[in-house]
């Protein structure tokens, strides 16, 4: 179906608030929802968000129950609600029902707050009005409207500077400036810590975050974003592709116009063709691929009215909802056989698995339906300026580099272990769900080690941290005395894939990189100059191939050459007072399947 006109837009924008309620006229006003009552120029704080919800699950309490997943740093609740027909308001009850289990988010950044007001809306007319009354007959729905409470609470006309409406947008970060859609992996927030608890009792079968777009200006109201296959199981993947062929024409059956997410290699020139962003465990669509679990992000266009975005995520919702309320073993189905593959996964020696990934160099072509456009040149950037022109529409043909293939890849281990002293290790697999036992006496093992030199770090901070952006990485077999309390992690487990993205160190958001062992770098003993100049000398004299390396370094390296210190340096980190404190060894060890047997109790994993 064509997009909307911008006739009709304007008069969406304008009349959703009669055509979006099917209720009595004594009801009506009861039950509108505050974006709605104010013709969606506005949207709602948390509080009246929250006493929104409360008044549904009061009005419904057979239909919707509300679960705090935990409070915010400045002390307000997060809320979900839960959502089916016949009370299966617990994981226990989803799982003896044999009922797949929906998580919708919105909020996470409260600036791009559809998906709150979309959310009422749905479980109002799920709940109350009669409007779509079996939203929920076949599946659990778990509804969070927002996320980032505080982030909502922050809220300016002056925060989303690329968007229209509503008046006043909530802060992309939290109230410790965290960007909470880059911290599921390494999990710093209050709110994160308490988002992991939730969704390792509830372990969705299907994910959804809904945000607005920045960037190019297009007709699509709405663009969509789902993992590539290469991080998918193969069973979750053909799910996920299956349901996206047919929500799609089912969503622009609405009158809208979708799109795959547009990330384009050059923001001043789409002609040049659009790219996959990347992705990965930090975000919420590569932390479910992690799980085993499809994951969507919906990205309506920033440029288009509130009344129309919301309505977008309104009708791409209760689509994706029916569908799989028609046909909920499929997904469940999926899921499981998803996770009996990575368990299963273990027993196959040499089993590779992924760690990074790549564009695939040969690009397909996607017909993008654009809007005209110029390009000038800036006399205040120096730089190109787009102009569109909405009067002007074209269908282009523009390279597609989304497809992504594997590109640094590991052999999976039978299991790691983790020394016990290293306690920010341990408590993100507890954090995680991640099943370990921990030993109950000192034992020594042999396993792989990795020595880790030449460290460096990014020069500005991100979410906190100093990421850590180069090293070289060497394989070495090494044995540890573990105290008692190290932990064992085995890879018979569902979710083996998110220990590895955790633990190797190659891994993008890896434990590593985000910069939770810095300290083994660091070397805590030193050498006084006038010893490491006698220390110097008799290396020399013992070793002539020594004396061969130095002097070449003098040669190549000017600045090693005009710094005293430096060249002490080379000799002491050379010397057995160096190595004797094991700097740049990564204290985890990968273990195979016997060394991993010969271990106490070594197929007796707990959380």
């Amino acid at each position: 179906m064509k997009a909307l006109s911008t006739y009709v837009r304007a008069a969406i924008a304008g009349a959703l608030v009669l055509a979006s309620m099917n209720l009595s006229a004594a009801r009506a006003d009861q039950w509108i929802t505050p974006a709605e009552s104010s013709h969606f120029q506005t949207t709602p704080d948390p509080e009246t968000a929250l006493a929104y919800l409360q008044r549904l699950a009061q009005a419904a309490p057979g239909r919707i129950k509300l679960e705090t997943l935990g409070i915010s740093p400045q002390g307000r609740p997060i809320v979900a609600a839960i959502a089916n027909a016949d009370g299966a308001f617990s994981p226990a009850v989803a799982r003896a029902r044999h009922l797949p289990v929906i998580f919708i988010q919105g909020g996470i950044h409260p600036g791009e707050i559809e998906g709150a007001d979309a959310g009422l809306m749905l479980l109002r007319d799920y709940a109350v009005s009669g409007k779509l009354p079996h939203l929920a007959d076949h599946l659990v729905l778990i509804y969070l409207p927002v996320f980032s409470v505080d982030g909502l609470a922050n809220s300016s006309p002056w925060h989303r500077i690329n968007q229209d409406g509503p008046q006043s947008q909530g802060f992309r970060g939290q109230s410790q400036y965290l960007n909470l859609n880059r911290d599921y992996i390494k999990a710093d927030a209050p709110e994160m810590r308490a988002w992991l608890r939730f969704w390792n009792r509830w372990l969705p079968d299907d994910f959804v975050d809904i945000h607005t777009t920045d960037g190019a200006d297009y007709p699509y109201d709405l663009t969509w974003y789902t993992e590539d296959s290469h991080r998918l199981d193969p069973a979750v993947d053909q799910w996920q592709n299956q349901l996206m062929q047919k929500l799609i024409p089912a969503y622009q059956a609405h009158g809208h116009l979708a799109s795959i997410y547009l990330e384009f290699k050059d923001g001043r020139d789409p002609s040049k063709g659009i790219e996959n962003f990347g992705s990965g465990p930090r975000f919420s669509t590569g932390y479910a691929a992690l799980q085993n679990r499809p994951g969507l992000l919906i990205e309506t266009h920033m440029l288009k009215p509130y009344a129309v975005r919301v309505r977008a995520v309104y009708d791409l919702v209760s689509e994706m909802l029916g569908l799989i309320n028609r046909d909920p073993q499929s997904l469940l189905q999926a899921t499981t056989k998803a996770d009996a593959d990575t368990v299963a996964r273990a027993a196959e020696p040499g089993a590779v698995v992924p760690l990074t990934f790549k564009l695939d160099p040969v690009p397909t072509t996607y017909d993008f339906q654009a809007y005209g456009w110029t390009l000038t040149h800036s006399d205040i950037s120096g730089a190109a300026w787009i102009h569109y022109d909405r009067s002007v529409r074209k269908t282009l043909p523009i390279p597609n580099w989304n497809r992504l293939l594997p590109d640094r890849s590991i052999v999976a281990p039978a299991g790691y272990v983790i020394p016990a002293q290293w306690t920010d290790l341990i408590a993100h697999l507890q954090a995680h769900g991640i099943q370990f036992r921990r030993l109950a006496q000192a034992v020594t093992v042999s396993g792989q080690g990795y020595q880790l030199d030449d460290p460096q770090w990014a020069s500005q901070p991100f979410e906190g941290h100093l990421m850590l952006t180069h090293y070289t990485l060497s394989e070495q077999p090494r044995s540890v005395r573990l105290p008692p309390g190290s932990v064992v992690v085995p890879m018979n487990q569902r979710a083996a894939n998110l220990a590895i993205a955790l633990l190797e160190p190659q891994a993008p958001d890896s434990l590593l990189q985000w910069g939770y062992l810095n300290a083994i770098f660091e070397p805590k003993e030193y050498g006084e100059p006038r010893v490491l100049e006698s220390l110097a000398r008799r290396m020399l004299a013992k070793n002539p191939a020594l004396r061969t390396a130095f002097d070449r370094k003098l040669a190549s390296d000017p600045a090693f050459a005009a710094s005293p210190s430096a060249r002490l340096r080379y000799f002491f980190e050379r010397s057995p007072w160096y190595s004797a404190q094991d700097v740049g060894a990564y204290p985890v060890l990968r273990l195979d399947a016997e060394a991993l047997a010969r271990l106490p109790n070594p197929t007796a994993p707990t959380p």
